[in-house]
């Protein structure tokens, strides 16, 4: 019987993306490699735990999860929280940031000082800048502050960022101008709390680091894996990767795959290029199990 792994999801390691496995092991996620794997025939995908602890029910939960939690151990994961508000006397500086996904796609938020980009390569930034730095109650009030002035939002779905990476700006003057203008707009601002630091705008771009093609220089994403299922394989060439998300290309042209979805499931190593897994068509096409996708 094949050796069977667990994955614990994708990490943006000083040297590039890796995929984590429980463990400890560690797979390098290098552009041109072949990515293949199989889902443990008649397993289920189970509770992931929360906060480095196992699931003490190892409840089943859903393909279609980006969590891949139960509801009592995405309680606790949330319990601690920055994102989710639940802490607030982490004494640690932050920073404010507006990240950019693609044409119109503009989000302002916060992350540790300490983690530097790490945030916004998770969140598949294709270009971002500072807004400023302090502690973390000044830094959430600005956030606040420019959401409301400038009426950005604090998040975005994934599927959303997806569906525009393929229509994204030849040049990184063309990517960054939508943030250069608003980072311009929030500096002159009323209301910015005096312990928060201002940064000068310097736009950040990802394009090449994620190995994403702007418009018209190469093949354009045709779907998104919506899940795995037991018994199912998945293989291809790796194109690009961004934020969470695996770039293959395939029999059929590139797909994406959340990596989020990976996880909870038993996997196994594949050989051959042939799976069935349920992909949804960026085209709007309904989602169903495709025969020999990769």
């Amino acid at each position: 019987m094949a050796q069977a792994w667990k994955c614990a999801g994708l990490r943006w390691a000083a040297d590039g993306p890796v995929l984590a496995w429980i463990g400890g092991r560690r797979s390098a996620l290098v552009r041109g490699k072949r990515v293949a794997f199989g889902v443990a025939e008649g397993g289920e995908r189970t509770c992931v735990g929360a906060r480095g602890h196992a699931c003490p029910a190892g409840v089943a939960v859903s393909g279609r999860s980006t969590g891949a939690r139960c509801e009592e151990c995405a309680r606790l994961d949330r319990a601690h929280s920055v994102a989710a508000d639940t802490i607030a006397d982490d004494p640690r500086p932050y920073r404010v940031y507006l990240a950019w996904f693609g044409p119109g796609l503009v989000k302002v938020g916060i992350t540790a000082y300490e983690r530097g980009a790490a945030r916004l390569l998770e969140q598949g930034a294709v270009c971002f800048s500072w807004l400023g730095h302090g502690p973390l109650m000044a830094a959430r009030r600005t956030e606040e502050l420019l959401r409301a002035a400038l009426r950005v939002p604090d998040r975005i779905p994934y599927a959303h960022k997806r569906a525009v990476r393929a229509g994204l700006p030849g040049s990184e003057e063309e990517r960054a101008a939508e943030i250069a203008e608003l980072h311009a707009r929030a500096v002159g601002l009323g209301g910015w709390p005096e312990s928060l630091t201002p940064e000068a705008f310097r736009a950040v771009d990802h394009v090449g680091l994620f190995g994403i093609e702007p418009s018209g220089r190469g093949p354009a994403a045709v779907g998104e894996v919506v899940r795995l299922v037991a018994g199912g394989a998945i293989g291809g060439e790796l194109v690009a990767v961004a934020g969470p998300d695996l770039h293959l290309a395939t029999e059929r042209g590139v797909v994406v795959l959340d990596t989020r979805l990976m996880t909870g499931w038993e996997l196994v190593a594949v050989s051959g290029e042939a799976c069935a897994v349920p992909v949804r068509e960026f085209t709007g096409a309904a989602a169903g199990v495709q025969d020999g996708l990769f």
